[in-house]
């Protein structure tokens, strides 16, 4: 019997690109021009020296505005601070134009409502990029926490990219670890362990915080998250104690370049099939809702 074709075969989905920055050029134009499933349609960004630059290796064009690119794609990917893909994914929701979000989806919950509402509203389909969810090995984890009856579970997301370089940027800066990191680790914790009732805080998101998150199911985890510590490398590891031999995930020997064609083949297939996915707008706004309650003290 021979397999039906993939829904991208004939006809990949034509993604407009929001934002020219570190990320967007590491990531976004890169993976989206890759293909087969996607191709990199357009891209705009406030600078237009800098839509230029992301645009050049891959032969897209350069929209001159906002409305442009929406006009040069089916899809929209945004790689921008929050408070501007708040702004930005409602219209192109209103325009008839899936989405490929970054995560958080606003710099506060009532600009991630709007988002959530907008994708809603317009029966688009929409995608975080919260990109462990993307890899294998997330995956096998996730389905084998699933028959775990977890008691307790402890985990970190830790790097140094706030200290300097590209990624040290002003929403990040400002904000620090809760806002950047929280929404992946939380988002773990909260498919592994079970739903989160309830988060308390320590310390410094822009240092270091510490996380006590109260599950509906009795649980209770930590997460420490720091984005200026000075660590060979980023460390993500969620470890689950229960009555038999810990369920253990850990970054560290993951190729992350595995994400990618994950993701990509993940958010084309949802596109051309119509097809909710799991890491939609709506789990975007539930972890921000979760970061919008955390209590300190």
């Amino acid at each position: 019997m021979t397999a039906a074709p993939a829904p991208w075969t004939e006809r990949p989905v034509e993604v407009g690109l929001v934002g020219a920055g570190p990320w967007a050029r590491a990531m976004h134009a890169r993976v989206l021009a890759a293909g087969p499933e996607t191709r990199l349609a357009a891209v705009w960004a406030r600078r237009t020296e800098a839509a230029r630059e992301a645009a050049a290796p891959y032969a897209a064009h350069v929209a001159a505005d906002f409305e442009a690119l929406l006009d040069h794609c089916e899809a929209v990917a945004f790689a921008v601070p929050p408070a501007v893909q708040a702004e930005l994914a409602p219209l192109a929701a209103k325009r008839g134009k899936d989405l490929l979000l970054e995560k958080p989806l606003g710099p506060d919950l009532t600009a991630a409502r709007r988002v959530a509402d907008a994708v809603a509203e317009a029966g688009v389909v929409s995608q975080l990029v919260l990109t462990k969810r993307f890899h294998p090995a997330t995956r096998a984890f996730l389905e084998s926490a699933h028959s775990f009856e977890a008691t307790g579970a402890r985990s970190c997301y830790l790097h140094g990219a706030f200290l300097q370089g590209e990624f040290a940027t002003g929403w990040r800066l400002e904000h620090g670890a809760l806002l950047d990191l929280g929404p992946h680790l939380l988002d773990l914790l909260d498919a592994a362990v079970g739903p989160v009732a309830a988060v308390r805080a320590t310390g410094d998101p822009r240092r270091w915080v510490e996380l006590t998150c109260e599950h509906e199911n009795g649980a209770v985890s930590q997460a420490s998250l720091s984005g200026s510590v000075a660590v060979p490398r980023a460390l993500t590891r969620v470890e689950l104690f229960g009555a038999g031999e810990p369920l253990v995930y850990d970054t560290a020997g993951l190729d992350h370049e595995e994400c990618w064609p994950v993701l990509r083949r993940d958010f084309a297939t949802a596109v051309r099939t119509r097809t909710p996915t799991a890491v939609d707008a709506g789990r975007g706004l539930y972890l921000q809702s979760l970061l919008d309650r955390v209590v300190y003290g």
